[in-house]
């Protein structure tokens, strides 16, 4: 009998251990696949996360994004935002001055009468050969203000325009890190914030076109006695693109930021209208 009770025991126990085993292992996956459908949660779209789609339109508008911030890097960095010209006849002589200027620097050029289109009145264009000379804003530095044609540029207006176009450069380089994070975590958290840096940019950067365009009038009118033709020339252009640009940008980030799709809440409409 005792024989028969420890064999039936020793046999009893591998399949407790079995069990118990089987039992531990069980509640270890369950906490794991537990923890696993927790993660899976925690990460699936709720609302937030990016689809396909969603992030194709947002590389697009990115895309718009970064040429207008390359334009206005281009525009800011040139010299080109204004070109000035006296009248072709102005000396009576055979060479007439044109210069031009930006924010941070002014350029005069001599050119020949000679070269100058016959029913052209004023000196220029600027392509046109010459002798070139370029010298960098000292009011950044020394407090010195420029003289052209003997007219100087109204210092603070211009310091304005180009404070302007600093912050708003600024702006960009923040919307730009909002958008790739916005695509590297695949969130919509920060196109809200990139929305906002790029329209602001794209508001500061017409701003600072028309302070500049302000400066320029106020140059023009210190002084009557040389009279000069100007025209806004290929810096402002690009400029002026590259605002219309920020704005679109910032607009079509707080489009793809709404809960919802504007498109599917009017179609729907239009559709029972009709």
């Amino acid at each position: 009998m005792w024989s028969t009770f420890i064999v039936q025991d020793e046999e009893s126990r591998p399949s407790a251990a079995a069990g118990g085993g089987a039992g531990t292992l069980a509640g270890m996956m369950g906490v794991r696949t537990g923890g696993g459908k927790w993660r899976t949660r925690a990460s699936s779209p709720s609302g937030n996360a990016l689809s396909e789609s969603q992030e194709g339109k947002i590389k697009l508008a990115f895309f718009i994004a970064t040429v207008g911030i390359t334009l206005t890097v281009l525009g800011v960095g040139t010299e080109f935002w204004v070109e000035l010209a006296q009248s072709k006849g102005f000396h009576n002589n055979q060479t007439c001055l044109a210069a031009h200027y930006g924010l941070w620097k002014s350029c005069t050029k001599m050119l020949w009468v000679a070269d100058v289109d016959p029913e052209r009145e004023s000196c220029g264009p600027l392509d046109l050969p010459g002798e070139s000379n370029c010298t960098f804003f000292k009011f950044y530095t020394t407090g010195e203000n420029t003289v052209l044609f003997q007219k100087t540029p109204a210092k603070n207006l211009t310091v304005m325009s180009a404070m302007l176009a600093v912050f708003g450069l600024f702006l960009m380089l923040m919307g730009a890190v909002c958008i790739i994070m916005a695509i590297s975590k695949g969130v919509q958290f920060f196109l809200k914030p990139a929305s906002v840096c790029f329209t602001l940019s794209g508001v500061l950067v017409f701003l600072s076109l028309i302070v500049f365009h302000q400066s320029v009038l106020s140059f023009l009118a210190s002084d009557h006695t040389i009279p000069l033709h100007y025209e806004l020339s290929w810096s402002v252009t690009c400029v002026g693109c590259a605002g219309a640009m920020l704005v679109v940008a910032g607009a079509s980030f707080l489009l793809l930021a709404l809960p919802y799709s504007p498109w599917e809440k009017c179609l729907p409409c239009r559709n029972n209208d009709s």
